[in-house]
């Protein structure tokens, strides 16, 4: 019996340390698991909203073995389209990358060297803030993917998000996921 309780707590432990040890991601700046003013759609997009639309700081750990460079992606599943919305990617991270500054604007600015923001459903490169339709919640995904190789292949900042998505996942290694769920 005592043999037994020991090998159970053996893997109890050891199952707590690989637990502490996985790949995570976190959103920050975002309040009770909404998005703040600032990071939703500005007006000039013409969606109703009038936010600031800065780009919150995104942080992770634990990267796996084997990590070239990571691809952020925020996802819109709750868009009106049939389809869902993207409106933010970012490829081509350093593997020792292990944030993205909040404020990352169009032009760049503020990312790491290498990395690029490709297009969005929004039509162009660059962070494009939450924006559900008047008294609907959305959930939008952040997902940073871990990738075996340091650039994707055939990836511009004028490639679409369905192109990014397939060399995404044709190269990864693991996926890290946190979303955030806002209303309007």
């Amino acid at each position: 019996m005592f043999k037994k309780l020991l090998i159970a707590t053996a893997l109890c432990a050891s199952f707590s340390a690989m637990a502490d040890d996985s790949f995570t991601l976190k959103v920050k700046g975002v309040e009770n698991g909404k998005f703040q003013n600032k990071h939703l759609l500005s007006a000039e997009y013409g969606f109703g909203c009038a936010g600031e639309n800065i780009s919150p700081e995104i942080e992770w750990k634990n990267a796996p073995k084997g990590t070239k460079s990571f691809v952020l992606t925020v996802y819109d599943k709750d868009a009106p389209t049939g389809l869902g919305w993207v409106p933010w990617e970012v490829v081509n991270i350093p593997a020792n990358v292990s944030k993205l500054p909040a404020g990352i604007d169009a032009k760049d600015n503020n990312l790491p060297k290498g990395a690029l923001q490709t297009r969005t459903d929004f039509g162009v490169p660059g962070y494009g803030g939450a924006c559900p339709p008047e008294n609907e919640k959305h959930r939008y995904e952040f997902t940073l993917t871990a990738l075996k190789v340091e650039q994707l292949p055939n990836v511009t900042a004028d490639s679409t998000p369905a192109l990014v998505g397939f060399f995404t996942n044709a190269n990864a290694i693991a996926k890290a996921q946190v979303t955030v769920e806002t209303a309007r």
